[in-house]
């Protein structure tokens, strides 16, 4: 008789364990803060740094422009390499060495001195805050919530919001003001050293089924302390499948236009009000009513997502942001400034809960990180290239309107695509290679 294979043993983890709740929700909590120390990687952060690198080290803007940009680009095209690590070594472990030297990262940045150093920073703070961060802690909290996901994935993202885009820009802008901007990147570097580090090899776990438990507090079946629980229900599709899906391709372009999109809005903020009549700190103020809609609609989002088809989140945050695109070209008094803000804002939200859920909902949990990490290559890549289509219609033309008229059109026709895609399903025989 033809030996059985042997069944995975469970993982012993007295944490998990002696949890008095579901171990879910303390991912949950750990995970979105995760997400929100990506902060310092972020444009609305890094943003808050920009006139202070070119007055500094005397560069100009379009030198710093394009360092930002190309240092992006590397950024994502050095993505899957995580997003596979993170499958194969597991969340706990890539969050300590991310944390590490996004820890550090940030602290270089503080020591600048030329434009080689500071697209070698623009690079390593961007993999490591913007990518390689919000991968492992989107992925965790993904492993730990199937059913209610949208509705957990809402909250982290009011969390990000409120935290991230409301609270870590205004912490950024205190310490820049207090300690000055070198002081302030080395002060960001300490806090994830000292606060996310810790935190993040304390409490992060991979899979529930490593531990006996399944995702959402479901009640497992049949206990058998010394065997593996089997998987939820649910298709996973390796990369190689997902990649050969029209799904997969409709949904990444989508994100990364939206992404090139909305870095573009954010990077050249000020200048698009200045050019029409409104003040710097006008722009700055918009960001309160960007964090306050963006909060609210990913609560409200987040738990539509467990009842609609995601593609509808997907494709009215393509309509919205057309919408934004347009207001951009209106901005005439303080009232259209909050209007603008507040679309902004509902498109960004929508956006972030839409490119949280997707390729878990889509394509399972078994190989999310690698489908994820190229999911996320391309997004990173439209940030990237966010800022320059701006940059050179006000070069070229004297006006952002040009190229926002055209990010407005393809947006449209961008919604319009994703609206034509379905849920893939695996055939029988990939299901079981899949699971």
């Amino acid at each position: 008789m033809a030996a059985q294979r042997a069944e995975p043993s469970l993982r012993a983890s007295r944490l998990v364990n002696s949890s008095p709740i579901f171990y879910g929700w303390v991912i949950l909590v750990v995970g979105t803060l995760g997400i929100v120390m990506t902060s310092p990687g972020q444009t609305y952060v890094m943003s808050l740094f920009t006139e202070h690198l070119i007055d500094d080290l005397r560069l100009s803007r379009s030198v710093v422009s394009s360092l930002y940009s190309g240092g992006t680009l590397l950024a994502g095209l050095v993505l899957p390499i995580v997003g596979r690590q993170v499958d194969r070594r597991g969340s706990r472990v890539m969050v300590g060495l991310i944390t590490t030297v996004f820890g550090l990262s940030c602290i270089f940045m503080g020591f600048v001195q030329g434009a080689c150093m500071l697209v070698l920073g623009f690079f390593a703070t961007r993999l490591l805050g913007q990518g390689s961060l919000d991968l492992v802690s989107t992925n965790v909290i993904n492993q730990w919530w199937v059913r209610r996901r949208g509705m957990v994935t809402g909250v982290s993202g009011i969390v990000m919001f409120l935290g991230g885009v409301g609270a870590f820009s205004n912490l950024v802008s205190w310490l820049i003001a207090t300690f000055g901007w070198r002081w302030a990147y080395v002060l960001l570097g300490l806090i994830l050293l000292m606060v996310m580090l810790p935190l993040g090899i304390a409490f992060f776990r991979d899979r529930p089924e490593d531990f006996g438990l399944l995702p959402d507090s479901q009640e497992v079946p049949t206990a058998v302390d010394s065997v593996a629980v089997e998987p939820s229900a649910e298709d996973n599709w390796t990369t190689q499948e997902a990649f050969r899906t029209r799904v997969f391709w409709i949904s990444a372009a989508s994100m990364a236009l939206a992404s090139m999109v909305l870095t573009g809005l954010y990077f050249h903020m000020i200048g698009i009000f200045e050019d029409h009549g409104l003040t710097s700190s006008m722009a700055a103020t918009v960001l309160a009513p960007v964090a306050l809609s963006g909060a609210l609609v990913n609560l409200g989002a987040g738990a539509l997502s467990d009842r609609v088809p995601v593609r509808f989140l997907l494709a009215t945050a393509l309509a919205l942001q057309a919408l934004t695109l347009v207001l951009a070209q209106s901005l005439r008094s303080t009232g259209m400034g909050i209007a603008y803000g507040v679309v902004l804002g509902t498109a960004t939200g929508l956006l972030g809960v839409a490119a949280r859920v997707t390729w878990a909902e889509y394509f399972g949990r078994r190989h999310l990180g690698s489908i994820a990490g190229v999911g996320s290559t391309l997004r990173v890549v439209g940030c990237a290239l966010g800022p320059m289509p701006l940059a050179i219609a006000r070069d070229l033309l004297g006006s952002y309107d040009a190229a926002l008229t055209i990010s407005a059109v393809m947006s449209v026709l961008m919604s319009a695509a994703v609206l034509t895609v379905r849920k893939p399903r695996l055939r029988t025989g990939a299901r079981s290679r899949s699971a």
